[in-house]
């Protein structure tokens, strides 16, 4: 969602400027600053940026550099009333009027006013036309930046599904481990040869049942197709890459929680490291 768009035009003796900033956010919030002969049409503007950007912190200005202030005007008829009633007290308290006074009177209400400028038509459909352009450069911009992202996130969903992928090596192991340890417990228990070998068959299937990670492997699989996929065909994935991330973390955690094999969580710390890094860069993703 980070991104830049600057554009700007000379209109007469002004120049315009429309300059777009945007950030991470999970909506749109959007910060928008304009001349005030233009604040009629600040609802215009703000649908205009909104509609395009779609989600973002997003800071937006547009600037008049030239004669495009507001026309002052003393007022000479309040400054000759302020400066007789002025010299007046000056004259009964007996002191002469000094040379600064008429700058202070200057500062009085209503001494200076201030025109206002009326908002030329014209002249905001070609503002209207540098916001969209300074919209599509920053869209460019992201649109660069999206596919660093993407290709940044492939790798990462690659790792994951190599280190699952090596898990298969120690199964054999880890389940012959499994059975090992229980049987030395039966041991030393003293119970060795006072058991029932087909109940301990059936308990030692039904415990290796709770610690089989097939069904794991095979959803985190499907999860890292689907999150690529997703990246393919959706126009603003952020969302649901989020979501599928989530459920990526899912069956990496219960994998890390039935493995019971050093090696095994050795990966696991791995497909996580890997997971963190993706889920950081779906928060910059439409």
């Amino acid at each position: 969602m980070t991104g830049y768009g600057r554009e700007q035009i000379q209109v007469g003796n002004k120049t315009i400027s429309v300059e777009i900033r945007s950030l991470n956010s999970k909506g749109i919030d959007l910060n928008l600053k304009l001349p005030s002969q233009y604040r009629e049409k600040e609802l215009d503007a703000r649908n205009l940026v909104s509609t395009q950007l779609e989600r973002g912190k997003i800071d937006a200005y547009i600037n008049i550099q030239g004669s495009g202030d507001a026309p002052f005007e003393i007022n000479r008829e309040a400054v000759k009333k302020y400066y007789t009633q002025v010299l007046e007290i000056y004259n009964e308290l007996g002191h002469k009027i000094e040379a600064d006074t008429l700058a202070g009177i200057f500062r009085f209400p209503e001494a200076i006013s201030s025109g206002t400028l009326e908002l030329d038509e014209n002249e905001w459909s070609q503002v209207v036309d540098l916001i969209n352009k300074a919209c599509k450069k920053l869209k460019e911009f992201r649109l660069q930046e999206g596919k660093k992202l993407e290709a940044d996130m492939r790798t990462q969903v690659s790792g994951i599904l190599t280190n699952l992928k090596n898990v298969n090596q120690y199964e054999d192991e880890r389940l012959k481990s499994v059975k090992e340890r229980l049987i030395k417990n039966l041991n030393e228990l003293g119970l060795k040869e006072n058991f029932d070998k087909n109940r301990f068959e059936q308990e030692l299937i039904y415990y290796l049942e709770k610690l089989d990670i097939n069904e794991e492997k095979v959803r985190l699989t499907g999860h890292c197709e689907y999150f690529i996929k997703t990246m393919e065909t959706d126009a603003m994935p952020g969302r649901k890459l989020g979501f599928i991330a989530q459920e990526m973390g899912r069956e990496i955690n219960t994998l890390g929680s039935k493995c019971n094999h050093a090696e095994i969580q050795k990966l696991v710390v791995k497909m996580k490291d890997d997971l963190e890094k993706i889920k950081e860069q779906c928060l910059n993703i439409l």
